[in-house]
């Protein structure tokens, strides 16, 4: 059985397990904690070897491995991102903490995929799979005007390089939009020694966006997704982010100084947000 509407306590858990007790005392909205039953499929399209697999709250999610190739800078990108696409009202699948054991891989034949099980024992992250859902396809829905102009506003505050006609990370499940896959925003983080220079730098790469052609609304939407995240609200979405995950990064010496850094790289960004909303206006112009 699929749900897409859960309750924010799963089994007698505390929604938001394995996240820091200073971040849950700030969570307004719970992010839920579930445990992965069965190995369903591989999802092979990702260089993450991403999966389809059954909970224990008898839904299905799509699991993203803190063991893959990428990290846990994905699964943080993915987090953060996606936490601000809930926030802003964008339609996005639920994001839910996932539990795994490493006993999870005794089941499986595929040495890699074993392999991926036990580097990824504990707390990974997962979204509400979405069954029948169909990939984006621009020639075949054209999106309201407002919504496409707030997703390219979107992508270009988190430089998401990832959503291109080639690869748009756009399902369209029971007619309606869903963003999917943000583990490749947020590249800054890939190189902290330049970060704060970043920050304040247009998003270019924001000329190849799947929805610029439909986004005529991007200076008019603006405002209203800028006041969306005020400082306290960037803090709650960045605090959601496990002690676990924010690790081996020469640039800091502690979880806390980790995860102040994005704080305030994202609070500093909508600051300056100018650069990258005129890129994104200039880049449709330009398009069309």
């Amino acid at each position: 059985m699929h749900r897409t509407m859960r309750p924010p306590v799963s089994n007698g858990r505390v929604a938001g397990a394995g996240v820091t007790p200073h971040a849950l005392a700030r969570l307004e909205c719970p992010m839920r904690t579930v445990h992965a039953l069965r190995y369903v499929t591989p999802l092979r399209e990702g260089g993450s070897l991403p999966a389809v697999v059954e909970t224990d709250d008898d839904g299905m999610v799509v699991l993203k491995f803190r063991g893959a190739g990428q990290g846990p800078k994905a699964l943080i990108a993915e987090l953060i991102a996606g936490e601000i696409a809930r926030t802003l009202g964008l339609p996005i699948p639920e994001i839910v903490f996932v539990e795994l054991d490493r006993e999870f891989a005794r089941t499986e034949p595929d040495p890699e995929i074993q392999d991926l099980i036990r580097a990824s024992e504990g707390l990974n992250l997962g979204s509400d799979y979405l069954p029948g859902a169909i990939n984006y396809d621009p020639a075949a829905m054209q999106p309201d005007a407002e919504l496409a102009s707030k997703i390219v506003w979107f992508d270009a505050f988190t430089s998401n390089v990832d959503r291109t006609a080639r690869n748009p990370n756009l399902m369209v499940w029971h007619r309606k939009l869903y963003l999917i896959d943000h583990g490749a925003a947020m590249y800054f983080h890939h190189d902290w020694a330049s970060a704060g220079e970043a920050c304040s730098k247009p998003f270019v790469l924001i000329r190849d966006h799947v929805l610029l052609p439909f986004a005529t609304q991007i200076a008019e939407v603006d405002a209203g997704m800028a006041v969306m995240l005020p400082d306290a609200e960037i803090e709650r979405i960045v605090g959601l982010v496990p002690d676990g995950w924010l690790v081996d990064e020469p640039a800091f010496d502690s979880p806390a100084a980790y995860r102040q850094a994005y704080i305030d790289y994202l609070q500093h960004r909508l600051r300056v947000r100018a650069a990258f909303v005129q890129e994104a206006v200039r880049a449709h112009t330009a398009h069309v």
